[in-house]
């Protein structure tokens, strides 16, 4: 199954559809996403067509026991196995945090996200081992750049959304976010509403490359913090099903133990990320997809929620990729923005 389908799929299994099988009698606890959403974050119906041909008869490729040992198919299988595992056990609610879920008061504040610099050099971006779309694996070389070191929060997003007086996020309440929510990324937010923000704040979207290297270092590595899946160092759906609770955001910053290797946070689960970049295949890449072109953005990262409620995989791995319309808005997508480092 394509990662960027996995919202997608999870609309789909509720509704009648017949190649889909159905999911378990408690797949959906936790489901915040309505089939209405489908149309909302696929607008039309070539798109809906195209999305669901392509995430119905890869997902053993993906995700099933045809992984090798050590391959990130195999890693993936391993990880939500063992999460299914550890949900019929006692898992701290606040594993893996070291900040509360709900704090009383910001600890950032509304100014724009301090940032990262990340150094030039080469990396390894994308994987010949999981979906056509993130390969092949090839070597890219950046100039250094910046990148925040969190996600946008709701309240930075705030202030910007009140000198700019545009549309709130559709959750929002008399032009605020919900209480407890200050250091949460922003969410049902746009392209657009991040390009936006970005710019106001006198900086840009990251480029894709420019994302996945800062998530994963110049080793190639799965996740950012390595390449062993863990429900303590990330806000993914795993580890809500582990501690048996509905999914949510969570403060930026709280996983300490998933950071990547240039001190970034939250770089897989908590909320896909936009991108500046176009949905396009890879150099080298020979299978042909009629998503591809100036269409869709990109966006990274995984989040608090995708099919992983359906034991359909999971979507933390640094290579993965979703591509969505840019004026979707959706309770999973976020974002943070990054800068040139000066002299580039």
């Amino acid at each position: 199954m394509r990662p960027a389908a996995f919202t997608m799929f999870c609309c789909l299994a509720s509704m009648s559809v017949a190649p889909l099988a159905a999911p378990a009698a408690d797949a959906g606890k936790g489901h915040a996403h309505s089939p209405s959403q489908c149309l909302r974050c696929h607008d039309n119906e070539h798109e809906l067509q195209a999305m669901l041909f392509s995430t119905i008869d890869s997902c053993k490729d993906c995700h099933g026991q045809g992984g090798a040992p050590g391959s990130h198919q195999g890693i993936e299988l391993k990880a939500v196995q063992s999460a299914i595992e550890a949900s019929g056990k006692p898992v701290p609610p606040d594993i893996g945090m070291r900040l509360p879920l709900y704090p009383r008061h910001s600890r950032l504040g509304d100014r724009p996200n301090a940032m990262v610099l990340i150094p030039a050099g080469e990396f390894l971006m994308g994987t010949d081992e999981r979906l056509p779309d993130e390969g092949p694996a090839h070597k890219v070389t950046l100039p250094a750049y910046y990148i925040d070191k969190y996600e946008v929060t709701n309240l930075q997003y705030r202030k910007f959304n009140e000198a700019t007086r545009r549309r709130s996020p559709a959750h929002w309440r008399n032009r605020t976010y919900p209480r407890g929510k200050a250091d949460h990324p922003v969410t049902n937010v746009s392209w657009y509403d991040a390009r936006d923000y970005c710019q106001w704040a006198g900086k840009r979207l990251p480029s894709e490359a420019e994302w996945e290297k800062a998530a994963r270092g110049s080793d190639g590595r799965t996740y950012p913090w390595g390449n062993e899946f863990d429900i303590a160092r990330a806000n993914t759906p795993l580890r809500w099903s582990a501690i048996g609770r509905e999914g949510d955001t969570t403060p930026v910053g709280a996983f300490e133990g998933g950071v990547s290797p240039y001190g970034v946070y939250d770089m897989s689960g908590n909320v896909w990320e936009w991108t500046a970049s176009w949905y396009l295949p890879y150099p080298g890449n020979t299978r042909a997809s009629e998503s591809y072109g100036k269409r869709y953005r990109v966006l990274k990262g995984g989040s608090w929620f995708d099919c992983s409620f359906y034991r359909c995989g999971i979507s933390a791995p640094v290579f993965n990729r979703a591509f969505f319309s840019p004026k979707t808005r959706n309770d999973s997508f976020g974002f943070r923005c990054a800068r040139d480092a000066e002299g580039n």
